[in-house]
């Protein structure tokens, strides 16, 4: 039995090497975790956060009404989705997947 869970644990192991990507740990010796967001520059940042927080206003406004239609104000959904699904965790779900399988042997 020992040997079943040896082996068990030495996969999941090899299976976090390959799947654990999102998360990086923090160089400060904390348990911290870091996940990037990769933009093309400071601009497109400022966007993407700007979008983020007019985002929130509206969810608690729920008032299409209180940000102007100009589009400088408008707010880019294909960038905040872009950005979520930049930041979701594929291949974590991947290894959980395949932590279900080792787990129901």
């Amino acid at each position: 039995m020992e040997t079943n869970e040896t082996k068990n644990l030495e996969r999941l192991k090899e299976l976090t090497t390959l799947y654990f990507r999102t998360l990086k740990p923090a160089n400060d010796n904390s348990k911290m975790q870091i996940a990037q967001i990769k933009v093309l520059n400071y601009f497109e940042l400022g966007c993407l956060i700007s979008d983020l927080l007019k985002l929130c206003i509206l969810a608690l406004n729920n008032d299409m009404q209180n940000i102007e239609k100009k589009k400088s104000e408008s707010i880019n959904i294909s960038l905040i989705l872009e950005t979520v699904l930049s930041i979701f965790p594929l291949d974590e779900m991947e290894f959980l997947g395949y932590v279900g399988e080792v787990v129901g042997e």
